[in-house]
């Protein structure tokens, strides 16, 4: 979510006549586009915006913008501009259009602050805005903005709104422009896209339509909620070859005390049946989830029930992390766990995980999958990479020409998570 709103943002500056440069001492704008999600990334945001201040000493012509998740809690504008006033524009998750006439009006009329916060957002206030895309093969389409769940532990709702849907209309025409331009791949973007809902159209009509458009492309989708996936989405998937048989289904928890405590409205059991059904209709289907270890009051058990999911799923990967106070949400004022308990707890589920996705890949091996080749490679010479349609990354021998393009590689061994094999 957060790199499609940085497209945004570097498509206004664009237009503005900036260009992209590869060190920040050359900079005569910088954007922080935030996150808030975790307590962790907060501060880290915090500590990169002090970094910039000697650069506004050396340039009094330098405009220093944030913007994003962390600006839309209550009180930031005001924090922001007392503890870092070289900061010039401060703008909410749903105004970055607004980020044209705050550089417009710094540049031309020396205003030296811009503040701008929506209370009510609206869904439409971005659609127009120009991008700049960045992530090579793949773009990323808005579906949806905001979000209904509140989690006990999330911040999101608080800072992005409730959810808004965008018309099927006005995401059938992005698709199909993307498509006309050449690209291989669309993820289709929301903090929870199962609950897609516009004016009587769900989300598998979104999905149907767009697999029936003429081109050879891949589509995924990011985020779902297991309590609105259901079986219409399963079916969809199982039957349009070019929805990547690649789920992403964050659990959280193998826990019911603890999936009670999130306010996640599913249990472990529930779970396991989709899991089961999603598995029974799509062949080879890679799924992965998010999990969280060190929720307030979690218990021994609670953790091992976690772990057990773990091992039952198979997942082929999953991104671990510790729970984070967020001010402002419930499980901010529950018991919290001792620091130590956390950190043993993430170490055990990482290696657990890695021994699963390391397990998967031996199944790979003689396989022939067709990839969609993706960068040339970081670390291996005269490689490229890209990945399976279930989404296991594959690298193997091939000129950087290669990039956009499908070819079927035979699969001949694998180190962990990682495939490696060549051209046939």
């Amino acid at each position: 979510m957060n790199v499609h709103e940085s497209e945004k943002i570097a498509g206004m500056l664009t237009e503005l006549g900036y260009q992209s440069c590869s060190a920040v001492e050359e900079a005569d704008i910088i954007v922080f586009n935030t996150c808030c999600i975790r307590d962790t990334a907060e501060k880290h945001i915090l500590g990169n915006i002090g970094d910039v201040k000697h650069l506004k000493k050396e340039n009094p012509f330098l405009i220093v913008a944030v913007v994003g998740c962390m600006t839309q809690q209550k009180g930031m504008s005001e924090n922001l501009k007392k503890k870092f006033p070289f900061v010039s524009i401060v703008l909410g998750t749903d105004n970055l259009s607004d980020l044209t006439l705050a550089v417009r009006q710094i540049e031309e009329k020396n205003k030296k602050f811009f503040s701008c916060i929506h209370d009510t957002p609206d869904v439409d206030v971005q659609k127009d805005s120009p991008l700049y895309r960045t992530s090579g093969t793949n773009a990323w389409v808005n579906i949806m903005y905001g979000c209904n769940n509140f989690c006990t532990y999330c911040i999101v709702p608080y800072v992005r709104g409730r959810e808004r849907s965008r018309s099927p209309q006005a995401v059938l025409s992005e698709v199909s422009d993307l498509l006309k331009q050449g690209y291989p791949e669309i993820t289709l973007l929301g903090q929870n896209v199962d609950s897609y809902s516009y004016e009587g159209h769900d989300f598998t009509y979104l999905l149907e339509k767009i697999a029936e458009m003429d081109s050879k492309f891949r589509l995924r989708f990011m985020t779902s909620h297991p309590k609105d996936f259901n079986s219409r989405v399963i079916d969809v998937i199982a039957s349009c070859p070019n929805i990547c048989n690649n789920i992403h289904l964050p659990v959280q928890s193998g826990s019911n005390r603890v999936l009670k405590l999130m306010n996640r409205h599913y249990t472990r059991e529930r779970y396991l049946e989709i899991i089961d059904e999603i598995r029974s209709k799509i062949p080879n289907v890679g799924i992965t989830s998010d999990i969280m270890t060190g929720f307030p009051t979690e218990t021994d058990e609670d953790f091992y029930d976690t772990v057990s999911l773990m091992e039952k799923v198979r997942f082929s990967n999953a991104f671990t992390f510790v729970y984070s106070p967020r001010k402002g949400t419930v499980a901010a004022q529950m018991e919290q766990l001792p620091k130590k308990v956390k950190q043993e707890r993430i170490t055990e589920l990482v290696k657990i995980q890695n021994r699963i996705s390391a397990e998967i890949s031996k199944d790979y091996l003689g396989r022939t999958e067709e990839i969609l080749v993706e960068d040339v490679s970081p670390k291996h010479q005269n490689s490229v990479c890209g990945r399976t349609e279930s989404g296991r990354l594959v690298t193997f021998a091939g000129a950087p020409e290669l990039v956009g393009k499908f070819v079927n590689v035979k699969i001949d061994s694998a180190r962990s998570s990682a495939l490696f094999g060549r051209i046939i």
